[in-house]
């Protein structure tokens, strides 16, 4: 009966040992886990990009494009037009280049209702459509270009749409597609191209009556792959290839290795991250230079923002990437539309010769230069690692539990202190468990699902700004969440219940990192990295609280997710702004974290961006439940 009465009959050795070097078993896996994820960075242990598909014929093609002269012309034709339209896009001169060169046109309105005010934003894509002469548009490539008007913010991309022109101007004379080329200039950056998306397919990808796409027109094939432009001068003498999708997706890594080698291959220099490749012949440089071009990915790639248009395709199973071209490299040569041009032309034609979609290559990896990889069965190891560490604390604190339940029972058994061993006997009660979980899950749900009413509300009574009545909701929740367990801390709890709700919250973090890391791997190991050497210090407290555990009651409450976001930001703000006054920089700090709680909640009413999702529905509880362990006082453990 031992097998049914002990858990650890038969394994009793490997439980003694878990029992014994629990903590430093926990942070060796936690330090190898972190180190692992270090050395992913040396070239000896990653890998050099390579080609799956081989249907691509990367290269192969004698390229006949020379689109310098045409989109010089284009270009002074639509600055022209940027001057008597500064405010929006010149859609009739756009409407009439397509028509001129003899493409299928259509328009496509769209409207945003934003969800804070009563105001509404209209907008307006166009595109035309090469047809495929040797197919009978079942499948199409996009290239498209995020128009922007001279009162925008962002860099002008002027010089991107006069490339497409000009190179719509080529293709339409060539007969040798197989399949239809969609040429799309998008309004208002992504809120352009999602609306697009979604009208080609049909669907509703963030909350209904957010963004209404309507319908659209004209239609091609399935889209196999897409180019997004964004170059900012006629003159370009570098080019960064983005990858980096709403939450965390990319593009299929074959895609990725075709952009980097046509720009290479027309001597324009190449850039991921905005970083040059370094030949550096010392090992610890070189290993430098890349373990900062990955962090920087793994830190773009945890916002679950999107770096471009290219961004938006992935979730409909679209492989996408932007070529981003600049002119402000003094030491490298400059390159005209007529290279530029030929690159276009070399991945298009490299994708026309696509049989089906991308499916060999990979679709989970880091990149820590433009010509090296590291596979999702390498990094993967260092989030299963620090991860290890959460399920052995939970496995210990179980282990602990049923010794002092075993021990009670031999104790009634043999008649020795039957009192004693009836009050301190590992007994749970269910409901008091269940009801702590489940109180703090429902707020996370609730800040989930109700920020425009609270919103709605507060805007209302207080008179304030969307932004400021978002932070003080937080920032008030924020306090509640911290202040609760201490307002509550003459309430007791048994010492079985508590551990037992430490348990359940170590298997729920670590099963929450693993699934997020699935889709989203980088946001997965900066949380880990963040929260788990602490939560590996947490235990139900006795009756002497240890020395770490009163920094715990410190430190725990700076690691709230409202915290973390507003830490973060001061940081990136400190470092763009180093050179300003403290009382500066911290005014930056606080406006650009009421900004980025708004537009968090926007993304994913709009784009589906599941960031704030994660923040408020799965971080947050965790921390609650971690806090109620820390704070609550316990029964006298026997």
């Amino acid at each position: 009966m031992g097998l049914l009465t002990d858990p650890r009959a038969g394994n009793g050795e490997m439980a003694k040992f878990i029992l014994k070097w629990e903590k430093p078993l926990c942070y060796i896996l936690y330090i190898l886990g972190i180190g692992w994820m270090m050395l992913l960075a040396s070239p000896y242990i990653n890998e050099n990009t390579y080609y799956s598909e081989n249907a691509l014929l990367p290269g192969l093609v004698k390229k006949e494009s020379n689109l310098m002269s045409a989109a010089k012309q284009f270009y002074h034709e639509l600055s022209t037009e940027r001057e008597r339209f500064p405010d929006q896009m010149p859609y009739a001169w756009l409407l009439a280049k397509f028509h001129q060169l003899h493409l299928d046109v259509f328009t496509q309105n769209f409207t945003l209702n934003y969800p804070f005010r009563n105001q509404q934003y209209k907008g307006q894509n166009v595109y035309g459509i090469v047809r495929a002469p040797r197919a009978a548009s079942t499948e199409a490539i996009v290239v498209s270009v995020p128009y922007r008007p001279i009162t925008s913010v962002h860099a002008d991309t002027t010089p991107s749409v006069a490339l497409l022109l000009a190179f719509a101007q080529f293709c339409r004379k060539q007969k040798y597609w197989a399949k239809d080329i969609i040429f799309l200039v998008t309004e208002h950056e992504q809120l352009g191209m999602q609306s697009w998306l979604d009208a080609y397919h049909g669907v509703t990808s963030g909350h209904e009556g957010v963004l209404v796409s309507g319908d659209l027109a004209g239609r091609a094939g399935s889209i196999q792959a897409a180019i997004n432009l964004e170059l900012h001068s006629m003159t370009i003498s570098s080019i960064d290839v983005k990858v980096e999708g709403l939450n965390g997706q990319l593009p299929n890594l074959d895609l990725f290795n075709l952009a980097q080698n046509m720009i290479n291959k027309e001597g324009i220099r190449r850039t991921f991250q905005r970083r040059f490749d370094t030949y550096e012949k010392d090992k610890f440089k070189k290993w430098q230079y890349h373990f900062n071009t990955l962090m920087s990915m793994t830190l773009t790639q945890a916002t679950g923002i999107p770096t471009g248009n290219h961004g938006l395709f992935h979730r409909f199973g679209i492989e996408a990437v932007s070529l981003e071209g600049f002119d402000n490299y003094k030491d490298g040569a400059q390159r005209n539309f007529y290279h530029v041009g030929r690159v276009v032309e070399s991945i298009v034609r490299s994708l026309n010769n696509l049989l089906e979609r991308f499916h060999q290559s990979f679709f989970f990896y880091l990149l820590p230069c433009t010509d090296r990889y590291i596979s999702i069965a390498l990094y993967m190891t260092s989030l299963v690692l620090i991860v290890a560490g959460l399920f052995i604390k939970a496995f210990s604190i179980w282990l602990r539990l049923q010794d002092s339940s075993v021990k009670s029972e031999s104790e009634k058994q043999t008649g020795k202190k039957q009192l004693q061993s009836n009050d301190n006997a590992a007994e749970f009660s269910v409901g008091s468990i269940a009801s702590e979980i489940l109180w703090t899950h429902t707020v996370g749900v609730s800040l989930m699902s109700s920020p425009r009413f609270l919103t709605s509300i507060i805007s209302q009574y207080l008179d304030l700004r969307t932004e400021d009545a978002i932070y003080f909701t937080f920032l008030t929740i924020t306090m509640l969440s911290i202040l609760w367990p201490i307002l509550t801390i003459r309430r007791r709890s048994k010492y079985s219940n508590i551990a037992l709700v430490c348990v359940i919250t170590c298997v729920e973090f670590a099963t929450a990192l693993m699934c997020v890391a699935m889709h989203n791997f980088s946001l997965a190991l900066l949380c880990a990295a963040l929260y788990v050497p602490f939560v590996l210090s947490i235990n139900p407290k006795e009756r002497i609280s240890s020395g770490f555990r009163k920094i715990l009651y410190v430190l725990w409450p700076l690691l709230h997710p409202f915290f973390v976001t507003s830490f973060v930001i001061l940081i990136y703000t400190c470092i763009n702004y180093g050179e300003e006054k403290i009382l500066a920089i911290l005014g930056r700090s606080l406006r650009a974290t009421k900004q980025a709680f708004v537009l968090s909640i926007i993304d994913s009413m709009i784009y589906g961006n599941w960031f704030y999702n994660v923040a408020v529905a799965v971080m947050l509880p965790i921390w609650m439940l971690y806090w109620n362990v820390i704070s609550r006082n316990t029964e006298i453990k026997t």
